[in-house]
């Protein structure tokens, strides 16, 4: 049984972003630094985990915004940068709807909405696992010159 152009496409670009997400995790020392964890990463489209730790917590005791953020942005840089075409953010937006608490696991998925030669936008959902919605966040990438992977061809073409 052969596959088809359009499945093996979709198998190359699935291949390329678990590549290019591994290269870039092995330099993001902030998503480590912060006990993230890569759940899933596919064309446009990135998961990533972390658990609240105790000195995630603020003066309320529950998990600060900004580690929220953070965890929303690093998903974002899976998604946007997984076509090896350097990519960084150019504008990104956060409502929090909830409080997440000391030993929440965070997961923050992160969805292609719109991508265009030099921009894209793109959702991310964040949510204590198995259950409520804590953030809303959304951003605008922009390509800027370079790969990921330097050298790669991220756009193979057809005979």
């Amino acid at each position: 049984m052969t596959n088809s152009l359009q499945e093996v496409e979709s198998e190359d670009a699935e291949a390329l972003a678990g590549r290019v997400a591994q290269a870039m995790w092995s330099r993001d020392s902030a998503s480590q630094g912060l006990g993230m964890a890569i759940v899933s990463v596919s064309p446009g489209q990135a998961t990533l985990a972390m658990t609240v730790r105790p000195d995630m917590v603020n003066g309320h005791r529950i998990c600060h915004g900004g580690f929220i953020f953070t965890l929303a942005d690093s998903a974002f840089a899976f998604a946007c940068n997984s076509y090896n075409q350097n990519t960084v953010a150019a504008a990104c937006h956060i409502d929090f709807l909830a409080p997440a608490k000391e030993g929440d696991v965070l997961e923050a998925e992160c969805v292609e909405r719109s991508l265009s030669r030099r921009t894209g936008v793109y959702d991310t959902v964040v949510r204590v696992r198995g259950g409520k919605t804590v953030a809303l966040f959304r951003g605008k990438s922009a390509r800027i010159s370079g790969e990921v992977i330097a050298g790669l061809d991220a756009a193979p073409t057809a005979g």
